[in-house]
């Protein structure tokens, strides 16, 4: 029995050798960035890849409803997801963090923390996004509604350098989908799977 126990763990419980890498997708609300990364999840699921979303609002939602808009707690929130994106990469699983994360320093200090992270810029104009406005906050911003919205009231810090930016006001999120495939096969995480 005892050896059952060790050969199972030999062969399914050894911590791997390499953090499996972290996409972090930032841009405005309205970008694109859950809707692209829900297709990728898809697509590497699909594969058998290990693969978990960490969605900005869900993760607020569920671990931190403590939190406000401010400054501080955007910054907060960004760190949680970026503790969260390292324990589950350093564990082999391929992590896709979307979220706004605005502020350009919060976000190194939290790419920083992981051993393979890759920032990308799901890019859309502000007209764009507020044209969109799938959750009516840029009508409520504009209305005086709601404060400290981003790209409103309150800053977005673009990448400066991102690994990728992915053009979502041009692009549909199937090629957004095709593009992110194609970054992970370049840097050898998908030799494996075919284009």
């Amino acid at each position: 029995m005892m050896t059952e126990l060790i050969n199972y763990q030999d062969q399914s419980l050894r911590r791997r050798d390499r953090s499996a890498p972290v996409l972090w997708l930032t841009g405005l609300s309205g970008a694109g960035k859950s809707t692209i990364a829900r297709g990728l999840v898809q697509e590497l699921s699909s594969h058998e890849i290990c693969v978990e979303l960490l969605d900005g609002d869900e993760i607020r939602s569920e671990l931190s409803g403590d939190l406000g808009f401010s400054r501080a707690d955007r910054d907060l929130q960004v760190r949680r997801l970026g503790f969260l994106a390292q324990l589950l990469s350093r564990n082999g699983i391929l992590v896709i963090v979307s979220a706004i994360s605005p502020y350009r320093e919060t976000r190194a200090q939290a790419l920083e923390r992981l051993e393979r992270p890759f920032e990308i810029h799901v890019d859309a104009p502000l007209d764009v996004v507020e044209a969109r406005d799938t959750k009516g906050l840029y009508a409520r911003a504009r209305a005086g509604l709601i404060t400290a919205m981003t790209g409103v009231d309150d800053p977005y810090e673009a990448p400066e350098a991102p690994a990728l930016r992915l053009d979502s006001a041009n692009t549909t999120p199937q090629q957004c989908v095709g593009s992110l495939l194609d970054l992970l096969r370049r840097e050898g995480y998908l030799h494996a799977l075919a284009s």
